[in-house]
């Protein structure tokens, strides 16, 4: 087998772990409402770790084999992934709105990922690290407080922390980079603060992608963690480490537009889940006049589940 095809294989399988962990992580959040960000005594929560530990392992040798134009548009396979995988494993059946949404937010991704073009190794220095470390910082704990005043809108609160992991693991990735080109001139103890950063922005993702889950289904959460790291990482590399789109004007121009095709799916999967979760409150709200059990309210269009209507759902 082939570096290249070999490379491709390894793609798919870490895009099948990370939608693994997902669906893994978001049946321990309905199983375990109290517990928000790390349910540590729960094994299942550990399995998850794992997978997604794995993932991003075969994701890293992958763009050892292969070009970054093919390895990265691969990952965005994971919501896709994820949709059938849950209705395989969990019963739970994403309606047509939502396939719409995830092909949209996936193609959007893969397309924008494979305009970025590659350019010399280079790292960031002292201060640069510094300022994105605390810019990073500031914007997801900014996230994680208008997540909290979110609490009664479960799908806005999914979104804004899932948008915070998806930074978190974003900037991970930056500073896993920076290292990487740090030790190819060799291992130096100057860089145990970036590794620090690394640990720590590597933690928060996980938690704050566990804590998304709760209460808002695997789909909108899932897709705007998939979307949001990535593009992180390409937006920090256009804008710190010299790289470009192709293709130069027009790829620019086609980039945008994947971009907005992206951020359609986001945005067609939100409302979606909004939509349901208004849909849910008016039949919890509805009171019949004479005390008859009230009539079960229509499911909303473009959205039948066939696998279980129970919370998380997708």
């Amino acid at each position: 087998m082939s570096a290249l095809a070999l490379s491709v294989l390894l793609s798919l399988v870490s895009a099948v772990a990370y939608a693994g962990g997902a669906i893994v992580q978001e049946q321990v959040a309905v199983s375990s409402p109290v517990a928000q960000y790390a349910p540590l005594r729960r094994p299942a929560w550990w399995a998850a770790v794992a997978l997604n530990g794995l993932g991003g392992l075969l994701h890293v040798v992958a763009l050892a084999l292969g070009p970054l134009s093919l390895v990265q548009p691969l990952g965005a396979l994971t919501i896709v992934f994820a949709l059938p995988m849950a209705a395989l494993f969990v019963g739970r059946r994403a309606g047509a709105t939502a396939w719409r949404g995830a092909l949209m937010a996936t193609v959007g991704l893969a397309g924008l990922l494979s305009l970025v073009g590659a350019s010399d190794a280079q790292s960031l220095n002292t201060a640069q690290r510094v300022g994105a470390a605390l810019v990073t910082g500031g914007v997801v704990v900014a996230l994680m407080i208008a997540g909290r005043a979110a609490h009664r809108h479960p799908a806005v609160r999914s979104i804004l922390l899932a948008t915070a992991s998806g930074i978190a693991f974003g900037m991970s990735s930056v500073f896993t980079k920076t290292v990487a080109v740090d030790w190819t001139g060799g291992v130096s103890a100057t860089d145990l603060p970036s590794l620090a950063v690394i640990g720590v922005l590597a933690t928060a993702g996980m938690v704050l992608s566990q804590a998304s889950y709760r209460g808002a289904g695997l789909a909108a959460p899932l897709a705007t963690l998939t979307v949001v790291n990535p593009v992180v990482a390409a937006v920090v590399g256009i804008t710190m480490f010299g790289e470009t789109f192709r293709y130069g004007t027009t790829g620019t121009a086609l980039a945008l537009s994947c971009g907005v095709v992206a951020a359609g799916g986001l945005i067609l999967l939100t409302t979606e889940r909004i939509a349901r979760e208004s849909a849910g409150e008016a039949a919890s709200d509805a009171t019949p006049a004479d005390g008859a059990p009230a009539a079960p309210a229509a499911p909303a269009a473009g959205n039948e589940l066939t696998g279980g209507g129970a919370p998380g759902s997708l």
